[in-house]
């Protein structure tokens, strides 16, 4: 249902759109001298030769007779009589005698509102060729209003005498307004306002709906589902070639008569089935039995009349049989359509086919007028109605338009209300995952630090405890057993700080904590440490396993080299680190004293962190040799 409010809103528009034309039509008639009145012969001619250079009323052969203008026989397909009856066109000449006291102007203009005719016109002036339609014979503009300056005609002395010359096919065609004289003050208004409204506007409307079918096209190939946008693309291709006879012609058509007429004609039909498609696709009630009487009577027409076929009927010729049936087709169609869309509750629907159903009340009016049982002097006023239709088809459209674009912003509300859900499930579950893992650090590092308190400083303190117990063991071997367990310990806390891959950084630790027991032993320490590459894999866990193999290694010194310095090195070889720990003492056979020496466990902590233990040993001192690799250490 249409609410109050919309009705008052189209009636107080439509009040003013009736106002603005109506003063505009008082404001825009035109002035001056007004030739309502000629002598009229008419001659049964044969084909359509050119008119000639010049021309005397007084020599044509024939009965002039005096007719008031506008001047529109109606049209018959039969002839007058007699052997006239046999020649396939017709000519009618108007002859204007202008009186002395109404001389045109100097710069006259001559205004022809409306002539109409399936053929050509000439014009001449004091007997003179002076104009002439240079266009197809049937679709030759005659829907544009004639505004021809008479300077050039003047010369010396104003006109005095018109003669205008329509030669059309027998019974059809053959009309002219009344004429008008005068300055371009006088008559611009009322040419402009008529060429707009008559033919300028149809061609607007229908090229701005044709760009936006151009646009919906270019929609429906990316989204091949949505009919909707090809059939609205397809009847701005047909409403565009429907309307081309009402601002077209005025120029040679690139195309025959016969296929322009086909088009023209054979639209009507091709609008009612887009049309029909397009309501269906809005308020989704399949007649199938409908769209195969309209998809028939389309294919029917179209296949008779197609100018392919010889002999096929001229579409212009039988357009009245045509837009009879077309119209009332359509008409049942529209009607339906109403009915279908009233039921869904369809205002979009039922507006449109109102409007299609108006287009063809309009439509009739206009055949009154092309058949000249109306004034030829009026408009054609289906054009307007197919602009409604167009501003509806429009309105649906972009109602649809907005419809999903309020539709994909809903979806993103919903989807960013998802998002944030998500995200803060996710967060959530992040911080549970960060608290899992910090826990299980701790507890890998507790583990770590507690197997490593068992396996070195427990084992030492059992190991001191039980000697004790039997008293195998004196106050000094304790008080060295003792500080090599605080020494362990040092090292296991000292392996609990960041070290950042810095292996000189762990090194240095390792020197605070072991030079002071060196100095108590009477051993000097040569620190010559170089810097060496950033060790990626040099963590905690690998930086304890680092620092109990050199604790090992200067441990054996001071137990057992007699040593009385011990030089510290580091380098780099073949890709990795060296860290050297040798001394000057008494060597000794390496193959016989590895075991008692604690090689065995060196190598097994190297392995562990990817490297390798190296010792060499001769007269002069041992060498023990860390190696350590750049890239990474094992995972282990």
């Amino acid at each position: 249902m249409v609410s109050s409010r919309t009705l008052r809103a189209f009636l107080v528009y439509t009040g003013l759109a009736v106002l603005l034309l109506t003063l505009l039509y008082i404001c825009t008639q035109p002035r001056g001298i007004h030739l309502a009145r000629a002598q009229l012969l008419v001659q049964y001619t044969q084909d359509y030769p050119p008119p000639s250079r010049t021309q005397d009323w007084q020599a044509l052969a024939g009965q002039w007779r005096e007719v008031e203008l506008p001047h529109a026989p109606r049209p018959n397909m039969l002839p007058g009589g007699g052997d006239a009856g046999l020649l396939p066109t017709q000519t009618s000449w108007y002859h204007f005698t202008l009186d002395p006291a109404q001389e045109a102007p100097h710069g006259a203009y001559l205004y022809i509102p409306r002539w109409k005719t399936d053929g050509e016109l000439a014009i001449y002036v004091d007997g003179r060729l002076f104009w002439q339609t240079h266009a197809n014979l049937q679709w030759n503009g005659s829907n544009r209003p004639l505004w021809i300056p008479l300077e050039e005609a003047a010369e010396s002395k104003p006109p005095r005498d018109l003669l205008i010359r329509i030669r059309h096919v027998r019974g059809i065609g053959g009309a002219l307004s009344t004429l008008w004289l005068g300055d371009y003050r006088q008559l611009a208004a009322a040419y402009y306002t008529r060429a707009f409204f008559q033919a300028e506007l149809p061609y607007i409307s229908s090229a701005m709906f044709l760009a936006t079918g151009v646009f919906a096209f270019l929609i429906w190939l990316r989204r091949r589902s949505e009919t909707l946008y090809l059939l609205y693309a397809l009847m701005t291709l047909v409403t565009f070639l429907r309307v081309m006879h009402a601002y077209m012609g005025a120029d040679r058509l690139p195309v025959s008569d016969a296929w322009f007429g086909w088009v023209t004609v054979n639209s009507v039909g091709w609008a009612v089935l887009v049309t029909h498609l397009f309501l269906t696709a809005v308020h989704h009630h399949h007649a199938r039995w409908l769209t195969a009487i309209i998809a028939i009577m389309c294919l029917g027409f179209g296949g008779i009349t197609l100018p392919l076929l010889k002999g096929a009927p001229d579409a212009t010729i039988v357009s009245p049989l045509m837009y009879i049936t077309m119209v009332s087709v359509g008409a049942v169609t529209y009607v339906l359509h109403i009915v279908w869309s009233r039921r869904v509750g369809s205002a979009e629907g039922a507006g449109l086919a109102i409007c299609g159903l108006l287009t063809f009340a309009l439509g009739g009016r206009d055949m009154l007028l092309q058949n000249n049982i109306i004034n030829i002097e009026s408009l054609f006023i289906s054009f307007y109605a197919q602009i409604a239709l167009i501003i509806v088809f429009c309105q649906i459209m972009l109602s649809r338009y907005l419809k999903a674009m309020k539709a994909v912003a809903d979806s993103n509300v919903v989807l960013a209300s998802r998002l944030a859900e998500r995200e803060s499930e996710l967060n959530a579950s992040h911080l549970k995952l960060r608290e899992i893992e910090r826990r299980e650090v701790l507890l890998q590092e507790r583990q770590r630090l507690m197997q490593d308190m068992h396996d070195g400083l427990g084992s030492s303190l059992v190991s001191t405890l039980r000697m004790v117990e039997h008293g195998h063991i004196d106050e000094a071997d304790i008080a060295q057993l003792l500080k090599g367990c605080i020494d362990d310990l040092k090292l296991t806390i000292d392996s609990m700080e960041p070290v950042e891959t810095d292996l000189l950084l762990l090194l240095g630790t390792l020197r605070f904590r072991l030079q002071p027991r060196l100095e108590s032993t009477g051993i000097r320490l040569r620190w010559e440490v170089r810097d060496v590459p950033p060790l990626a894999w040099l963590d905690q866990r690998h930086s304890l396993h680092v620092l109990r193999i050199l604790q090992e290694a200067f441990t054996n010194v001071i137990k057992h080299a007699g040593a009385s310095e011990i030089t510290v090195t580091t380098g780099v070889r073949d890709g990795q680190v060296c860290v050297g720990v040798a001394d000057n003492g008494r060597g000794f056979d390496t193959a016989a004293e590895a075991a008692g020496r604690g090689l065995g466990n060196q190598a097994r902590r190297a392995e562990v962190i990817g490297g390798s233990v190296l010792l060499e040993s001769g007269a002069d001192g041992t060498r023990f040799t860390l190696l350590l690799p750049i890239e990474g250490a094992a995972a282990r």
